[in-house]
Parts: structure tokens; sequence; C-alpha cells
């Protein structure tokens, strides 16, 4: 099954079958020092950059800002969702997000 992926209003929602499911301004936790020095960035979400599925997983690269210590970067792929059966299901992004890599 085909399902159709993009980023919508200059970067402030990620569309998922043309129905907006992930937006901006969503405080996410992650850990990267690549990101910030902390810890475990507390990202406020400003913008997506890019949408990508691995799997039945969909992931984002997002642009934000680490409240804690004010850096300001884009991250690594970020899991927002799943798909299943064609329908989207949301990931628990009030808990710890796990960034992957890819190549």
């Amino acid at each position: 099954m085909t399902v159709a992926l993009r980023i919508l209003d200059d970067g402030a929602w990620v569309s998922v079958n043309d129905d907006r499911k992930v937006s901006v301004s969503e405080l996410w936790r992650f850990p990267d020092p690549e990101f910030c020095g902390c810890d475990l960035t507390d990202m406020v979400v400003e913008g997506f950059v890019e949408v990508g599925v691995d799997g039945r997983t969909i992931e984002v690269r997002a642009y934000g800002q680490c409240i804690a210590c004010g850096a300001s970067a884009t991250t690594k792929w970020l899991p927002v969702g799943r798909v299943v059966d064609g329908s989207f299901h949301d990931i628990d992004r009030e808990s710890v997000l796990t960034p992957t890599v890819r190549e």
C-alpha cells in the first residue's frame, strides 16, 4: 500500500495521505550529543526539514532549539509514527525519542 508523505506550510506540518498529523511547537526529548551538550536534549520543534520512511516507521529531521542550553540545530532522523494497514499511528513524542543514523 502506498502512503503519501509531505511537509506542508513551510515546514510546519507533516502530512500523511493529505492529512496533517505532526506539527511544530511540540517539545521533543532525545539523546544526541551532536545536537547540543545536554545529556538529554529538550527541543522545541520549529520546522520540519525532511520526512521519510524506514520500513513502517515514519521519521523526520526537524529544526529546533534546546530549551535548556539554547542550542539550535537540525536533528538526526527521529521517529514520529508508524503506518499500520495504511493508517498512521502516533509514536508517543512526550517520551524520549531515539535518533537513527541513515547512510
